[in-house]
């Protein structure tokens, strides 16, 4: 299954899920507001999209409409309140992205 892990910035959360789950999937990760953002072809790539928050969501239905209808999207509702390969970030994203994916 391929992933996709979407943050604001894909530096902290998303870049830490890329990290932690690519031995089990094949991951990627982007940010929305960074200086390359998501593009359509990441996303056409992911089986599924994993945004971090509710709003990253939204701005993906908003950039890629058509494409948006297409995806299985699951929020993981963390805010961005971590840094990158923080413990409890981890101990996080393991929980919620056993519950939501598999």
């Amino acid at each position: 299954m391929k992933l996709l892990f979407i943050c604001n910035q894909n530096q902290n959360r998303s870049k830490t899920a890329e990290e932690l789950f690519k031995g089990r999937f094949e991951t990627k990760s982007a940010g929305l507001y960074n200086e390359h953002p998501v593009t359509e072809k990441e996303l056409s790539w992911a089986d599924v999209v994993v945004v971090m928050e509710d709003q990253q969501r939204t701005e993906l239905a908003k950039r890629f409409p058509k494409l948006y209808m297409q995806k299985r999207m699951i929020s993981l509702d963390i805010p961005d309140i971590y840094d990158y390969g923080q413990k409890k970030l981890i101990d996080e994203l393991k929980v919620k992205v056993e519950e939501l994916v598999i």
